[in-house]
């Protein structure tokens, strides 16, 4: 296969200004189709591009000319829409958390098991200089012994009910809230670096939102070998904050803001701010990898198995918060 032909699903705004945008820079693919429930969104989304239109997924992945799809919609879809088209013989790329919870996961997992197609998650993060720049220091052993790992984000979200993003904060068609949204794209990457935690202990509640789902939360992980996870994450603070760092023994690196383009590294006392610039679209290597794998017969650079360790974590973390109690990721199955 020399060209991918893809078929997006959802149009909302990860799909119009991120994924749709990088699959048209990506020199080895073919915008072909758009399906959304609503006509006009997949209309204003595909007609600029001469792309195909859809409202149904089954009659879009009827059609011989579409190789991969790419899934922006809501959680509560991921799973049943990635196993239609994995069943009508398609490439995915699934939006995260790949899945509801980590039981749905591994029903994804299984299926791409038995599939000879592609199957991807959209942790674009692990593509980011600034991922690449720390795992080379943990390769070398910089850090010393890893001791403590901090994350955080917080900010104000509260959408009214007709906004399209108000799914997001119910849990039935989200997961959960932030941390379900912006932390598992964080423990994506703190499993990609440092492995799975071994237990974790949360509390998750809602302290100012009108919603169900969680609008402050705070956690401690034990990781392998030891060292200490802070994380926290909250939709109750209309100022801003995204971090994380990792100090070890000897060195730490600090990503402030999180998706800056430089890392601030100090090693003992001494203090370097390196340049560590984000591709103009964060997607598009994303979507470059996802392409190779398909054209080169590879899997991609995160699978439906490794991104169902996040929703093994979130899930834990969930049932310390409602047990009041420290979880073991064994009693997961991550």
């Amino acid at each position: 296969m020399n060209r991918v032909r893809w078929l997006v699903v959802g149009t909302g705004d990860i799909a119009t200004k991120r994924v749709i945008p990088a699959i048209e820079s990506e020199r080895r693919s073919t915008l072909v189709a758009v399906c959304d429930k609503v006509e006009e969104r997949a209309k204003a989304a595909a007609t600029p591009r001469n792309a195909r239109v859809h409202t149904d997924l089954s009659e879009a992945l009827s059609c011989a000319d579409i190789d991969a799809v790419y899934l922006c919609t809501p959680v509560f879809l991921h799973v049943p829409q990635a196993l239609q088209s994995l069943a009508a013989g398609k490439h995915v790329l699934v939006e995260k958390p790949v899945a509801l919870n980590y039981p749905e996961a591994q029903r994804l997992v299984n299926a791409t098991r038995t599939s000879d197609r592609a199957c991807g998650v959209a942790y674009f993060r692990r593509f980011a200089p600034k991922y690449v720049l720390t795992q080379e220091m943990l390769r070398k052993g910089e850090f010393g012994k890893v001791v403590l790992v901090r994350m955080t984000y917080f900010s104000w979200f509260n959408p009214a009910q007709n906004d399209p993003k108000y799914w997001r904060v119910i849990p039935e068609r989200s997961g959960g809230g932030p941390i379900s949204d912006m932390g598992t794209h964080m423990f994506d990457v703190l499993i990609g670096l440092l492995g799975m935690p071994e237990t974790v202990f949360a509390k998750a509640e809602t302290l100012v939102q009108p919603y169900a789902v969680e609008d402050s939360s705070v956690a401690i992980l034990k990781m392998p070998g030891g060292a200490q996870v802070l994380a926290s994450f909250h939709w109750s603070s209309k100022t801003w904050s995204h971090e994380f760092e990792i100090i070890g023994a000897e060195a730490k690196v600090k990503w402030h803001p999180y998706d800056s383009d430089s890392v601030v590294k100090t090693v003992g006392r001494d203090t370097v701010e390196v340049p560590t610039p984000n591709a103009k679209n964060v997607h598009a290597p994303l979507v470059e990898d996802f392409v190779t794998a398909v054209t080169e017969n590879r899997a991609p650079a995160v699978t439906a198995a490794e991104a169902a360790k996040t929703n093994a974590v979130v899930d834990a973390l969930y049932r310390s918060a409602r047990e009041r109690r420290e979880v073991a990721l064994s009693e997961i199955g991550g």
